[in-house]
């Protein structure tokens, strides 16, 4: 195997995994700042809010693997 042929997926998988830490940090900030604003602590999730962030975050996955494919040709 070429080593420029891993070199690009251990930085896919490096920049990946920095995006997710980012990104799960500051999900949970935001969502223990907004329970702290109202004073009591955090609300249960209801299952219809969990069932739509499951989807979006499905959805974003998806729409991440498809920009890896190259384009059509026509």
């Amino acid at each position: 195997m070429n080593p420029t042929q891993t070199d690009w997926k251990k930085r896919s998988y490096l920049t990946g995994a920095l995006a997710g830490v980012t990104f799960g940090l500051l999900s949970a900030y935001l969502y223990t700042r907004a329970a702290e604003e109202e004073g009591d602590g955090p609300n249960p999730m209801s299952t219809m809010q969990l069932i739509g962030l499951i989807l979006s975050a499905l959805s974003l996955i998806r729409q991440i693997a498809e920009s890896g494919k190259p384009p059509k040709k026509k």
